[in-house]
C-alpha cells in the first residue's frame, strides 16, 4: 500500500485526511508541525506527501524544497488556505507538483492524490531520457542539456518541459497542461501557465538560433523542430 505523510497543524483537519485516505486503503502517518514532517522525512520513505504551508517551526515552503533534496521524486500536493497566483507560484517554484486550496472537497483531494501516484508510477515506467534536436532531458538525474550544457530548471519547469517533449510535434492546450502538469482543473482566470512557458522559452529557446517553443495562436503549445 502507498505510504503517505500528511504534514498539518490542525488536528481536525489532519485526522480528517487520514481517516479519509486510509478508507482507500492507503497508510497516512501525520505530523503537526514543519519540524516534526522534517525529520519524517528524513527517516522514512514516502510515496506522496501532503502539506500545508503555514506550519509551525517549519513553513511548508521550506519543508518541500527539503523534500525535493531528500526525496526528490516523491510527489508533493501543497494543501492550504494560501491561494493567490503568487502563493501557488511560489509553491510551484520549491516543487510542489500540485495545489489544492481550503475550504476543499475530498472527492477532489482524492482524485489529486490518485493521478499524482499514478503520474508518478508511470514515469518510473518510461524511458531514461527524452531528446528532441539538441535538447536533452534525463529523467533519472532531473537534469535538462542543450547542446551538451545543463539548464538550471526548477522543478516545476521540468515538468512542464517533460509534457511538452513526451508530446513533441503536438499542439498541447493551456486545458492539458493545466490537468496533466499541474493535476487542476483549469482556471481561465489564471495565466500562471503562460509564466512558465515564459520561463522555459527564456532558459531554452532565448540563446539558441533554433526555437523548439511554439506558440500555436488560439490552441496553445507546441514543442517542434522548425
Amino acid at each position: 500500500m502507498p505510504r503517505l505523510l500528511v504534514v498539518e497543524d490542525e488536528a481536525k483537519v489532519a485526522s480528517f485526511i487520514k481517516k479519509g485516505l486510509e478508507t482507500q486503503r492507503y497508510t497516512v502517518e501525520t505530523a503537526p508541525d514543519g519540524r516534526e514532517g522534517k525529520r519524517l522525512i528524513a527517516d522514512r520513505q514516502y510515496d506522496l506527501i501532503i502539506l500545508d504551508i503555514n506550519l509551525p517551526f517549519v513553513s511548508g515552503l521550506e519543508l518541500c524544497a527539503f523534500v525535493r533534496i531528500k526525496q526528490p521524486n516523491v510527489p508533493v500536493l501543497m494543501l492550504t488556505a494560501l491561494g493567490t497566483i503568487a502563493d501557488k507560484l511560489a509553491g510551484f517554484d520549491v516543487g510542489a507538483d500540485d495545489y489544492l486550496v481550503k475550504p476543499f472537497d475530498f472527492l477532489e483531494l482524492m482524485a489529486r492524490v490518485k493521478a499524482l501516484l499514478k503520474r508518478n508510477a508511470d514515469a518510473s515506467n518510461g524511458p531514461a531520457a527524452l531528446q528532441i534536436a539538441d535538447l536533452e532531458l534525463d529523467l533519472n538525474e532531473k537534469i535538462a542539456r542543450r547542446n551538451g550544457n545543463t539548464i538550471d530548471l526548477t522543478a516545476r519547469e521540468f515538468s512542464l518541459l517533460e509534457y511538452l517533449m513526451r508530446n513533441a510535434g503536438r499542439v498541447v492546450s493551456r486545458t492539458d497542461i493545466a490537468e496533466n502538469v499541474w493535476d487542476i482543473n483549469f482556471d481561465t482566470g489564471t495565466n500562471v501557465i503562460d509564466v512558465y512557458i515564459s520561463y522555459l522559452r527564456n532558459k531554452i529557446d532565448k540563446d539558441s538560433p533554433a526555437k523548439l517553443i511554439h506558440t500555436v495562436v488560439g490552441m496553445g503549445y507546441m514543442l517542434k523542430q522548425k
